[in-house]
């Protein structure tokens, strides 16, 4: 009697397994509802990496198939956009479970915005480079390669992507200078890339969100260098940010730095949100990384 009980028991947990798991195979609402089936095998996981006052700052892990804490991978840590005001960590939701899926471990940062925490710009860019120095700081548990680090965003998380590369930036006073914040590549969607000569950004020094220091420490066009790492830029051509991309191509060119940009005929702001953008740009980005042999091309 006791022999058949267990029978069921066993039976009915292998059936409730095989639902989880074709669940898991199923499409999913991704940002702005864009459908996505999940890859197989994938696990997540949340860590803080940073807390100020009683707000906790996350970042939200998706580890490949394969992945132990002894692995030595290429990491990718995306930033929301958002104009620095709002925004959510969703929205890289899609990619991030991709490139995993292609043996990266991949990262979606928190980050204090305006409308949640009453924060300029500058403090933005102050836990973007924190999430950079907390990734190289925990390698060991998190299977990383601290040597191929890849930045990635969009818009506002774009500018943020790329305010960790400068050499002289704003930084915490809690951080660990010791630990570099700055990656080895590069992946900006329609980031805000502007120099503090700008009048926009002028703007916020004569409004008093910020003296001219830290505005020119977080002016990307203003530090573009010999050094600054291979990048990928993705625009459509009908967006008004991608002035500062050309701007920025120029400046790579005349500098010998490896700078690609991809351009959506016709297509304006946040395009790589929405098919088929998403997975036309996600498959620009998967060769731009191949290229640099951080991942292997496709069988």
């Amino acid at each position: 009697m006791k022999l058949d009980v267990y029978k069921v028991i066993i039976s009915s947990l292998l059936v409730l397994s095989s639902v989880l798991m074709a669940d898991t195979n199923k499409t999913q609402a991704g940002f702005r509802g864009v459908k996505y089936i999940p890859a197989p095998g994938l696990t997540q996981k949340t860590e803080v990496y940073k807390t100020i006052a009683k707000r906790e700052l996350q970042m939200h892990f998706h580890f490949p198939k394969d992945w132990k804490a002894s692995d030595n991978r290429p990491v990718m840590i995306f930033f929301f956009g958002g104009g620095w005001k709002g925004g959510s960590t969703q929205q890289f939701l899609i990619q991030a479970d991709y490139f995993a899926s292609r043996g990266i471990v991949t990262a979606r940062a928190d980050y204090r915005v305006k409308t949640k925490d009453g924060v300029s710009p500058n403090l933005c860019v102050e836990d973007a480079r924190s999430a950079v120095r907390w990734l190289r700081a925990n390698a060991a548990k998190l299977g990383i390669d601290t040597n191929k680090v890849i930045a990635a965003g969009g818009s506002a998380g774009g500018h943020l992507a790329f305010c960790t590369s400068i050499k002289q930036g704003l930084d915490a006073s809690s951080d660990d200078k010791s630990i570099s914040c700055i990656p080895q590549v590069m992946v900006l969607y329609n980031p805000a890339l502007f120099k503090s000569s700008f009048s926009k950004a002028q703007e916020r020094v004569a409004q008093g969100q910020m003296s001219m220091e830290r505005l020119k420490k977080m002016s990307p066009l203003d530090h573009v260098d010999a050094k600054t790492p291979p990048a990928l830029i993705l625009f459509g051509t009908a967006d008004k940010l991608k002035e500062g991309g050309d701007i920025y191509m120029k400046m790579a060119n005349e500098l010998g730095l490896r700078a690609e940009m991809y351009t959506a005929d016709k297509q304006g702001y946040g395009f790589f949100n929405n098919q088929p953008w998403l997975d036309k740009t996600t498959e620009a980005v998967d060769k731009f990384l191949v290229s640099l042999a951080y991942i292997d091309a496709k069988k």
